[in-house]
């Protein structure tokens, strides 16, 4: 079994395991459920036995775990179970694209959104094309699209004799990552990536608009559908009904395949909730041309020619508007926080262009790639094939977590990358994220920050949690090929464990198990359920 190099280059101890923990099948029990504690008194006392205990669960049954502990100032390792098997990782890869991001894009990067032309003005006619061009901005609202047409309204022009022309150039025309499951294209965590997009509201999730159902006032009427933002780029095909007070509220929302008709149909009953779901959108640039039209005409702006896709601006193009996104250093907070597929994917084709001037997914993975091992990671003894971890390819072993989390520690970005991570039980979506309701009322709460990650048969947590004894620790946990509905008790017991013990003994702990179907991020539940 190989051993994970410390971030120092330094072999890390496999043998050397410090705690002791004689109350430790106390935790077991309460984690496991009554059936532990006999397998417990049979001389488990330690620290690591109950880790092994805990994986020992039925619900990993047929399944398998990587799972490793370290010291996170001296990087010694104190337990490995697995450390150099490959799994997948599923939103766990967003700790690789993250921290690469930040070194290689900087703390401080912005996306910018321009407007311009080479068109020549006479009056308030500019004879010649408008040009929108995005590089990547996820960000993007139609507020901010308003605001850019109202700015080259300011500028006097009322008349766009020409066309409006959408640069979406910096990246590439692949819109959907490698192995992305098809009956996920609807699903707004699974939205096409380009240059130029737009979201629906502050959660970011570009590529999307919000379907808002509401029930008609008698029962027999169609249901009140709208879209968010409002925008001919989608068409609504209503075959929803409304039903007497007390039916089924049972309503489905979908984009149909190659298309940007949105299917409402199901029932929902007179003065019900009615349903709110976020769908993606066929051909993103598209969408936002759609929106920015609509608020120049707003505006007083007409643009007569029509619109055109995916044409670079000359390199001649004078300025009309812009704006800029908020710096890498804050868009990690809702990238990290709520586990932002489009977020990730769009950082990683950035890297590519900033590298090597090519917005491609190859290109910003070798970005990637050239990062870790940069900082020791051996990026050989991995697979990634996107920067989110949607796809069911990527493969990571938790020693290379660690070994990453231990790196970053020394990066003079590392402060604003630790906040990004989501905090147990920390109630606020923006503070505790995919965390926020995990491992309450344990010594883990408040304390533990970690990257989760969820995909069918694939869970993962790894972060930082802080001891008894005050010293700070560094996990990867990453379970795969069971058929639990949920393994993420398994997860929160490791951490629980860690946040009670010292050096020298371990506390015992209850944590609660969770009977939620964790197929994916609870964050990407739309409205979000975490």
């Amino acid at each position: 079994m190989s051993r994970p190099v410390s971030a120092s280059g330094r072999r890390l101890n496999s043998r050397r395991r410090l705690w002791i923990c004689p109350v430790a099948v106390a935790l077991v029990a309460a984690v496991l459920g009554p059936g532990a504690q006999a397998g417990a008194d049979a001389g488990r006392s330690g620290l690591p036995e109950a880790i092994d205990t805990v994986l020992g669960d039925a619900r990993m049954e047929g399944g398998v775990a990587s799972v490793v502990v370290a010291d996170a100032r001296t990087g010694e390792l104190l337990y490995q179970h697995l450390p150099s098997t490959r799994l997948m990782p599923a939103s766990n890869t967003k700790l690789a694209t993250s921290a690469a991001a930040m070194e290689l894009l900087g703390p401080g990067y912005r996306f910018t959104t321009d407007v311009l032309s080479t068109g020549r003005r006479q009056g308030s006619v500019l004879y010649g094309d408008l040009y929108l061009r995005g590089t990547g901005d996820p960000t993007l609202l139609a507020k901010d699209y308003d605001r850019l047409a109202a700015d080259v309204a300011a500028s006097g022009v009322t008349r766009v004799a020409g066309r409006l022309v959408a640069d979406d150039t910096r990246f590439d025309d692949q819109r959907l990552g490698r192995s992305w499951a098809a009956d996920d294209e609807s699903s707004y965590y699974s939205a096409q990536i380009s240059a130029l997009s737009v979201a629906p509201d502050t959660d970011y999730d570009t590529g999307t608009v919000i379907v808002t159902v509401a029930p008609g006032e008698e029962a027999g009427d169609e249901p009140v559908v709208t879209v968010t933002p409002d925008t001919d780029h989608v068409d609504l095909d209503v075959r929803a009904t409304t039903v007497a007070a007390g039916g089924a509220n049972d309503l489905t929302v979908e984009r149909e395949h190659g298309t940007n008709t949105i299917v409402v149909s199901g029932t929902t009953p007179v003065g019900g909730a009615g349903a709110k779901e976020w769908a993606t959108v066929w051909e993103p640039t598209g969408y936002a041309a759609a929106v920015f039209r609509d608020a120049l005409a707003k505006h007083g702006v007409k643009v007569v020619g029509p619109t055109r896709l995916g044409r670079q601006t000359p390199a001649t193009a004078r300025e009309l508007a812009s704006h800029d996104s908020m710096p890498l250093k804050d868009l990690l907070v809702p990238f990290m926080k709520l586990s932002n597929n489009m977020h990730a994917e769009i950082l990683t084709k950035a890297m590519g262009y900033e590298a090597s001037k090519q917005g491609s997914w190859s290109a910003g993975l070798r970005a990637v790639s050239g990062y870790l091992k940069g900082i020791g990671v051996d990026s050989g003894k991995l697979r990634q094939v996107d920067g989110s971890g949607l796809s069911r390819m990527n493969n990571f072993p938790a020693g290379q977590l660690v070994e990453l989390l231990l790196a970053v520690r020394a990066e003079p970005w590392y402060a604003d990358w630790y906040r990004a991570l989501p905090v147990a039980c920390a109630p606020d979506r923006f503070v505790g994220g995919t965390l926020r309701t995990r491992m309450c009322g344990t010594a883990a709460a408040l304390n533990a920050r970690a990257k989760t990650g969820s995909l069918t048969g694939a869970s993962a947590l790894s972060g930082y949690v802080t001891d008894a004894g005050g010293r700070e620790l560094v996990y990867g946990i990453v379970l795969n090929n069971y058929l639990a509905s949920s393994v993420k008790p398994l997860e929160d017991a490791i951490v629980v464990t860690l946040a009670k013990s010292t050096a020298q003994a371990a506390g015992s702990a209850s944590v609660r198990g969770g009977g939620m179907n964790t197929d994916i991020e609870c964050s990407w539940r739309k409205p979000d359920i975490c």
